[in-house]
């Protein structure tokens, strides 16, 4: 399995459109093509579009027309499962915890905070520096209070 990091938009694309393939047909799959897998079955509005693949590789999911990119959106939500496995930033696993207990979901809470993630990440981009931990964590227990 390639490593995210390395690949370009089109192979990280393939990734999600070939786990959701494998997973369909009942084929084995690799421990991240079925985290892959896994969520794209927790949105089924996606699945049309990945069982499309090829035009799901090639989709343009202009931001300015409304369109929700879905590679974005379940890539944010594998980075928060990530986060919160290993704890980094410290504390985001105790704050997922109590926020999925105040929501009802592991999944409605990873929604709330993939928005955040999404934010700092684009701050850090246009600033050019590393994503603010600190900023993170107090944007998400925010949420706590909200």
């Amino acid at each position: 399995m390639p490593v995210f990091h390395q690949q370009s938009r089109t192979d990280l694309r393939r990734i999600y459109v070939d786990a959701w393939r494998r997973f369909c047909n009942g084929e084995s799959l690799e421990p991240l093509q079925a985290q892959v897998a896994q969520l794209i079955a927790e949105h089924p509005e996606y699945h049309g579009l990945l069982e499309a693949d090829a035009a799901a590789v090639e989709a343009e999911f202009p931001p300015e027309v409304g369109a929700q990119n879905p590679f974005l959106h379940l890539g944010l939500h594998l980075a928060i499962r990530e986060q919160v496995s290993t704890d980094r930033p410290a504390g985001i696993r105790a704050l997922h915890a109590s926020l999925s207990s105040r929501l009802g979901s592991a999944h409605e809470a990873e929604h709330r905070m993939l928005d955040i993630l999404g934010e700092i990440l684009w701050e850090s981009q246009r600033s050019g520096t590393p994503p603010d931990e600190l900023l993170y964590l107090e944007r998400v227990k925010k949420l706590e209070r909200d």
